[in-house]
């Protein structure tokens, strides 16, 4: 297999080396630290709206701020901002956002310090259609597209302005798609047109970015977009990390922490955005939470003890790994995910709440919700009753006393040398040390064997890996469980932290399986809460990875100055009427720019069209516009109920 050039080392912490961009005097890539900016929501005509918004930015940590300009007249608002912003002692740079106005970046490009534009629609059309195109009328949109951008390569090499080159996956164009269809490849070649041209003129102020709401998509298209530039003998030019509509709260946090702190753990990225459908403020907090955990990264970790220097994987692309079924766990099965009750004194029925198994007294049965754990490991003592319909219980193999129904929890030496096993499902917990080639190599043909795999290494995502690649590289088929515990973390921490350790593995198709750690609690109240915290930050983190749907995603854009109505509100509003549908992906776009592209994973769409008008979308096709925005819910709920995909939620019993 070639060699994966995405990533310096999959097996130590260094950070890709790139050319440094200047940007209004805060540089970015090369030896400078990563970079945090957010995007404003304020209509950028309202300077002074703009600018109060833009100070709280920068307050809460921004070190860039970007701003649309859809159009001249609020491209030539941008100086305004910026001299507002200079009479109130910030002099932070400013980024234009431009989509579809090539005459709008040109002006901007002349007043601030960087423009960004979108390969898919800044030259290229964009209709949703799929349209043939020969050799030759594929060049002739390639020379068109010149025509049109190296006017703004000009101006910027004038002016010193940066440019980032910034391809959605929602907006590639029909002549993109038509030649190498909906995928990474597709956004990398999207962007490598553009580059192509600045490289040929010699302008290298240049950050790339590759952004999807799907976060496979996302990593993927990064990881191949520095493997082509390495091929095509490019510069290596600073990475914009971000997942595009991630989403708000909790949600929102997990999304990102998956998609960017999956390519943070290679090296990748030089500035980051999270894009949270909240006040713009609260963006920065999250992704300097992500980045400063790799301050110290390099100096912490420990060296990993592995052969394996390449990935035996294809990382460009989703692949489960393929494993034995063994109980409930690999082969078809979702990853299952295993609540720890081992710190609960005295566990009674209604304890399980907190893990998603209610016990209902007056019909003597249990109900379950979304996000009920599959396994609950109780240490050295079994369940005092029995287990909910749907739950096994696990517990240490030295206090196992060979139930057929509860399984065992064996090291890896233990298990060596036991003489009791259980006939059809036994739990291996080690790490890199002790899961070794010889005890690797032990597993072929044992059917009954789940392995629990952990890590103490600070760089424990790529330790965690470099054990499944070990099983990868062998062949053996044997099923995993991630498992990470975290010590001396906030609960921001825990939730940014696991979404990006395991979810980091997940999204590559590695594990069977969730662990995590509750974090401890004062009182049995607290550490029940806190139980509940990581079972359902399990879930979500499986969610965010695409490996297991559990509940109703939405797709929801943050909002900026182009945004047709107030997302946060109307985002509350669906996700309260629909939240119980589970499995069904809704995308609430503020207008057409990341409308039904960005949406492309989605099952309904609800985007803005006008002031109080809204467009209704079954996928990508229309199939009602101008629903005026008091109504746009109600008949979002029609199209879903005339689908079939309607339910009543239900009422609790409990």
């Amino acid at each position: 297999m070639h060699k994966h050039w995405y990533c310096n080392n999959i097996n130590a912490y260094k950070r890709r080396k790139t050319v440094e961009v200047n940007i209004g005097g805060i540089p970015m890539g090369g030896d400078n630290p990563i970079r945090v900016q957010s995007m404003t929501t304020v209509d950028t005509m309202d300077t002074e709206g703009s600018i109060e918004e833009v100070i709280r930015m920068v307050d809460s940590g921004c070190e860039y701020v970007r701003i649309t300009a859809p159009s001249i007249k609020e491209a030539q608002n941008l100086k305004a901002i910026k001299d507002g912003l200079k009479e109130r002692g910030y002099d932070v740079p400013l980024v234009a956002d431009i989509h579809f106005t090539p005459n709008a970046a040109e002006v901007a490009a002349k007043l601030i310090e960087k423009v960004r534009i979108n390969p898919g629609n800044y030259a290229d059309k964009k209709k949703f259609d799929f349209i043939e195109y020969d050799d030759k009328a594929y060049n002739a949109e390639l020379e068109r597209i010149r025509e049109k951008f190296v006017p703004l390569v000009e101006i910027c090499k004038e002016h010193g302005t940066a440019m980032r080159i910034g391809t959605n996956h929602g907006s590639l164009s029909d002549r993109i798609l038509s030649r190498y269809g909906d995928t990474p490849l597709g956004m990398v070649e999207s962007a490598l047109e553009f580059l192509r041209i600045c490289d040929d003129m010699d302008y290298h102020n240049i950050v790339l970015s590759m952004k999807a709401s799907n976060t496979q998509v996302m990593v993927q298209a990064y990881r191949l977009l520095v493997q082509k530039m390495e091929e095509e003998g490019l510069k290596p030019y600073p990475l914009h990390l971000g997942v595009t509509e991630a989403g708000d709260g909790e949600d929102g946090r997990v999304k990102s922490a998956v998609g960017i702190g999956t390519l943070l753990e290679d090296g990748l990225g030089d500035t980051v955005r999270v894009s949270l459908t909240e006040a713009p403020e609260a963006e920065a907090p999250v992704a300097a939470a992500l980045i400063n955990r790799y301050n110290q990264r390099a100096e912490e970790a420990e060296e990993i003890s592995t052969s394996i220097d390449i990935s035996p994987k294809n990382p460009f692309q989703y692949e489960r790994r393929k494993t034995v079924e063994v109980d409930t766990f690999g082969d078809h099965n979702v990853p299952r995910v295993i609540a720890d009750f081992s710190n609960v004194k005295n566990i009674e029925m209604a304890d399980l709440k907190s893990i998603g198994h209610h016990y209902l007294p007056a019909t003597d049965k249990w109900g379950m919700s979304d996000h009920g754990a599959d396994f609950i490991y109780t240490g050295s003592q079994p369940l005092p009753f029995m287990s909910p319909n749907g739950m096994k219980n696990i517990v240490d193999a030295s206090s196992w006393n060979e139930d057929i129904n509860i399984n065992p929890l064996f090291d890896v030496e233990e298990f060596k040398s036991a003489s009791k096993k259980h006939v059809s499902l036994n739990f291996i917990k080690g790490d890199i040390h002790s899961i070794n080639d010889t005890f690797i190599n032990s597993l072929k043909g044992d059917s009954t064997v789940v392995l629990w795999i952990k890590s103490d290494n600070a760089h424990a995502m790529p330790e965690l890996r470099a054990i499944l690649f070990k099983l990868y590289k062998s062949g053996i088929k044997t099923p995993v469980i991630i498992e990470r515990t975290y010590q001396n973390v906030t609960s921001d921490e825990l939730q940014l932290y696991s979404s990006t350790d395991i979810g980091g593995l997940l999204i590559d198709g590695l594990g069977d399986g969730v662990f995590l750690k509750p974090l401890q609690g004062a009182s049995k109240e607290e550490l029940l809460e806190n139980i509940s915290t990581s079972n359902r930050l399990a879930f979500g983190i499986l969610q965010a990875a695409r490996t297991r749907m559990t509940k109703t995603e939405y797709i929801s854009c943050p909002s900026c100055g182009r945004t047709l109505f107030d997302l946060q509100e109307t985002t509350a509003m669906i996700r309260k009427r629909t939240d119980h549908l589970k499995g069904l992906k809704i995308g609430i776009m503020g207008c057409i720019v990341n409308g039904p592209g960005e949406m492309a994973d989605a099952d309904y769409g609800y985007v803005g069209s006008g002031k109080g008008k809204i467009t209704l979308y079954r996928g990508q096709d229309v199939v009602k516009r101008s629903v005026p925005s008091e109504n746009a819910v109600d008949e979002l709920i029609k199209i879903i109920d005339g689908d079939g995909n309607w339910f009543e939620p239900e009422t609790s019993e409990a």
